[in-house]
């Protein structure tokens, strides 16, 4: 892969997108294109056909999403699941049509059923009912995939889509209405702490499990993807390791240094009681994550410190 090869990074604002465009600047990569929500609306066909066909890319990174937690999802069901087909679809149709050879896209571990067997394989793909407390995003996200296998069954581009787990890191959304568990307990974690100690109320019971992944090392993924041929339509990103909910926070309590109780409502909802996904596929091909949760955390609270004043919250 040339240096100079033009990508474009969809959402490249964003938590994953601005870690895609960093390590792909620290790996050598010189001819990035991006465009902000400002000056260009994804969800706007005859936009993303104009920009495409302007900048003509070599690679498409689709990082962009509306994204959130169970209560944003809960909330807003029909924005997550019609901009997210409109902005992928949009995306992933201008690519073709422009003769985009090579697109990466980006989607997420609740694609998976419910209840399938752990640890979830790529084959697991719409054998069973989803978790309904995201099943809106999980349904666009899978058109996606399935939009990208048929392009590559039908004309035979290196189109492939990359499912990560739960990301977490720098540039994270830490709004406590529309943002994911880790940084959510973060901003608790730390506010409670500057509030004498005060007690700390999480939902659900604390024991389902989850498996956390550091943005820099998805955007390694995506770097691997671009510099290698992949075979298949479909691969898991992750570390292959899982922590309860219960074990989180009291790893966010001990790095943020809150020293008070943490209360656990019982009343709402857990989600999926685990989601670890088998990243054998990757771990074959020769990639894998490179850092661990509890560095990654310390990092992410470092700076979460330093942009406290100013960090990223979605407004829905």
């Amino acid at each position: 892969m040339k240096k100079e090869t033009r990508i474009y990074i969809a959402g490249h604002n964003g938590m994953v997108g601005s870690a895609i465009w960093r390590i792909l600047t620290e790996s050598g990569f010189t001819n990035l294109i991006g465009a902000s929500s400002k000056d260009l609306d994804l969800r706007n066909q005859q936009d993303v056909q104009n920009f495409i066909a302007e900048k003509q890319p070599d690679i498409i990174i689709d990082a962009a999403a509306r994204v959130g937690g169970i209560l944003a999802n809960n909330n807003y069901p029909y924005q997550f699941i019609m901009e997210n087909m409109q902005i992928q679809n949009n995306l992933i149709d201008c690519a073709l049509k422009n003769n985009v050879e090579k697109f990466i896209f980006l989607g997420s571990s609740c694609i998976y059923p419910k209840l399938a067997s752990q640890p979830l394989k790529e084959d697991y793909l719409l054998t069973g009912i989803l978790e309904p407390t995201n099943e809106w995003y999980a349904i666009a996200k899978i058109t996606g995939v399935k939009a990208c296998q048929a392009i590559r069954k039908q004309f035979g581009k290196n189109y492939v889509s990359l499912m990560p787990t739960n990301l977490y890191g720098t540039n994270d959304n830490f709004d406590l209405t529309t943002s994911h568990v880790l940084p959510a307990m973060i901003r608790k974690f730390h506010e409670a702490k500057e509030n004498d100690n005060a007690r700390v109320v999480l939902w659900g019971t604390g024991t389902p499990m989850r498996e956390f992944l550091f943005v820099d090392d998805m955007a390694k993924a995506v770097v691997f993807a671009i510099e290698n041929k992949l075979t298949d339509y479909l691969y898991n990103v992750g570390t292959g390791s899982d922590v309860t909910i219960k074990e989180l926070a009291e790893i966010i309590q001990k790095i943020t240094g809150h020293k008070g109780e943490i209360i656990w409502d019982s009343s709402k909802p857990d989600g999926t009681p685990r989601k670890l996904l088998d990243v054998s596929k990757m771990h074959q091909l020769g990639w894998k994550h490179q850092i661990e949760l509890y560095a990654g955390i310390e990092k992410t609270y470092e700076w979460f410190l330093q942009n406290i004043d100013s960090f990223k919250q979605v407004k829905l």
